[in-house]
């Protein structure tokens, strides 16, 4: 029985007086959650996030990571700065880092080991645009994705790594794939996993919905047998919302 996970992916919003607000806010209201829940904010707003959310249900994510441990590389955030600042996730590969800041499938994967090598839970996103989807290639694209994220990653490793599917279509567009739609992507997911790495790591595997899931559709999506979770966007920005998405999850 996988336990579900909603992680919210606060983006590029919240300044740190508005962080404490919505983190404060958020702990009453969560605390009861049957589901791991999970708050992946801007950097600037880890240290507190943590400082806050230390002894309650709350986890706190990064939103990316370097796959250098330092150097020259301006605008990247190490592994030891997370770990300090008190991160335990992080996303890696979100659709809005492939489409405005180049990631690829290669430095996806970069990522993705480092992250393991320095003991965090990622979140790794996939999923295709709409053309793609049209196009009849959301299999394909889904599956590229996912073995070269995973590439040269152990079965042991790979267990503890959570997949959020996220139809780039359905992101701040106001669609959303149906829950057929999502059920069957993810599903689809999971076999490439166990064909990867087996049935015990592919049925053990979080895989998440992340094309904004909302207190509107929470309860058919999770309702599906292959869908774990969600990885929230908007929704994770106002208490009232991202606390009903958790406790219906």
């Amino acid at each position: 029985m996988r336990k579900p996970i909603i992680a919210g992916n606060w983006k590029m919003n919240k300044t740190a007086a508005e962080c404490r607000t919505l983190i404060t806010e958020l702990i009453p209201k969560v605390k009861d959650a049957k589901c791991d829940v999970v708050v992946c904010v801007p950097f600037t707003d880890i240290a507190l996030a943590a400082e806050l959310a230390a002894g309650t249900n709350i986890k706190v994510g990064a939103q990316n990571i370097a796959w250098a441990e330092s150097g020259a590389f301006t605008g990247e955030i190490s592994a030891a700065m997370l770990r300090e600042a008190g991160a335990e996730y992080v996303i890696i590969g979100h659709s809005e880092r492939r489409q405005y800041f180049g990631e690829t499938d290669a430095t996806v994967n970069s990522r993705l080991v480092r992250a393991i090598e320095a003991g965090f839970k990622p979140i790794v996103c996939v999923g295709e645009t709409l053309d793609e989807r049209e196009g009849g290639k959301t299999e394909s694209v889904c599956k590229t994705q996912v073995v070269g994220a995973f590439k040269g990653i152990s079965a042991d490793a790979a267990k503890g790594v959570v997949i959020a599917y996220e139809p780039v279509w359905a992101i701040g567009t106001g669609k959303t794939a149906t829950d057929d739609q999502a059920n069957e992507t993810i599903g689809y997911i999971r076999s490439v996993v166990k064909e990867l790495y087996g049935a015990a790591v592919s049925d053990a595997m979080r895989i998440q919905y992340g094309g904004s899931m909302n207190p509107k559709n929470v309860e058919g999506l999770m309702a599906k047998p292959e869908i774990d979770g969600g990885l929230i966007g908007g929704a994770s920005l106002k208490s009232d919302d991202f606390s009903y998405i958790v406790n219906k999850a």
